[in-house]
């Protein structure tokens, strides 16, 4: 079949959106409609090489649509099925996954590879095999994807909203309440303010923390931050130090979460001076692949017992966590409405992450079928 869908084929070069051919699932595959995409950072560390993947690729890896067609030796799935892929695939089998550790599933070791599991691919523009982001590809109309990618979601939920649970509102809920353990009554940090960040504030907030203090150099985003339950808000890690020490009487950060759009190995000790002793730093965001050289206190570390913890899909088990994210937006609890600040077709790929890059948006989200976004949202209301 036909399709559109857009591209990266090459390094800081813009989004392409091209028309592509699609061929029908194989085996353990689906066919799926897309409904709404959200444009996370991961997409663009693609683009500024950050993250390395092969080109060219389809970007996008929060997703949500509809089954339309199911290969041979699907068992969960059927057309019309609502779904939101998540960007780790969850076998269910493999023994990361048996021991309820989802998001490092065996299969996950493939999104790097930008093809099918089986290594082939069904994706094609002109004579070129086109790769996907994380084993998805939801920049597009229509895509083919394993299974084990989907997440099957009760037909009530918006999918204009779900689709954020497929990366960004998961991992930053999920950076608190798992990676960080954050408990009733902490004192909690949370450095960076986009969709991660936001989701890690409204995470930290239901856990029960009593402090919340959230870090951005963006003004924009710390009153929006303050909407999701952020208590005080400052530009940067170093002009937060004092007022937190003031704050917590001499204590510090019982949890730190760095959730920034690019991580920084330079600035790291930053993140250690604003914890507490026996306190976490969860490390979330991505780090540019080439850089391994990080300035921290080791003493403080050892001293100190300050712990360092690396978080991805924020420590969740996406067969059971986005669910119950969708549910506790559902009751009001966590607020997915909120994160979207813009909504784009898919032509305005790019001009989406040049909002992001400017700090105008907390999520931008890219309306890929207009009314099967506006069926969905109707009904759930």
């Amino acid at each position: 079949m036909k399709t559109k869908a857009a591209i990266c084929r090459g390094i800081g070069r813009e989004w392409s959106v091209e028309e592509i051919d699609l061929d029908p699932p194989r085996m353990g595959e689906v066919l799926i409609r897309f409904a709404a995409s959200g444009l996370c950072h991961s997409d663009d560390h693609v683009v500024t090489g950050d993250a390395p993947m092969p080109l060219p690729l389809i970007g996008g890896h929060e997703g949500a649509g509809v089954v339309e067609e199911v290969g041979p030796g699907v068992v969960g799935l059927q057309p019309g099925d609502h779904v939101v892929c998540g960007f780790i695939p969850a076998c269910g089998r493999c023994g990361p996954c048996s021991t309820g550790h989802q998001n490092l599933c065996d299969m996950g070791a493939a999104i790097g590879t930008g093809r099918q599991v089986d290594g082939t691919s069904r994706h094609h523009s002109g004579g070129d095999d086109l790769n996907l982001m994380c084993l998805l590809g939801t920049f597009s109309h229509h895509t083919v994807v394993n299974e084990a990618s989907c997440i099957k979601i009760d037909p009530s939920y918006s999918l204009r909203t779900a689709c954020l649970v497929g990366c960004g509102a998961v991992t930053g809920w999920g950076s608190a309440v798992y990676a960080a353990k954050v408990a009733p009554g902490e004192t909690v940090v949370v450095v960076g303010l986009g969709g991660i960040g936001s989701s890690a504030v409204q995470g930290a907030r239901l856990a029960g923390a009593e402090t919340i203090v959230a870090i951005d150099p963006v003004e924009f985003k710390r009153q929006k931050a303050k909407e999701f339950g952020a208590h005080v808000t400052f530009a940067s890690m170093t002009e937060a130090l004092e007022p937190l020490r003031e704050l917590t009487r001499g204590l510090m950060a019982n949890k730190v979460i760095m959730a920034m759009g690019v991580g920084r190995g330079d600035i790291f000790n930053q993140a250690l001076d604003l914890t507490a002793k026996l306190g976490r730093v969860v490390v979330t965001n991505i780090h540019p692949y080439a850089e391994t050289q990080v300035t921290m206190s080791m003493s403080m570390v050892t001293g100190w017992e300050k712990q360092i913890v690396g978080s991805l899909f924020g420590s969740a088990n996406p067969r059971v966590d986005i669910p119950r994210l969708l549910e506790l937006d559902r009751r009001g609890q966590f607020d997915l409405e909120a994160l979207v600040t813009r909504t784009y077709p898919l032509e305005g790929v790019n001009q989406g992450y040049q909002d992001m890059r400017e700090g105008v948006n907390i999520r931008g989200v890219l309306v890929l079928d207009e009314a099967l976004a506006s069926t969905s949202q109707a009904g759930a209301a």
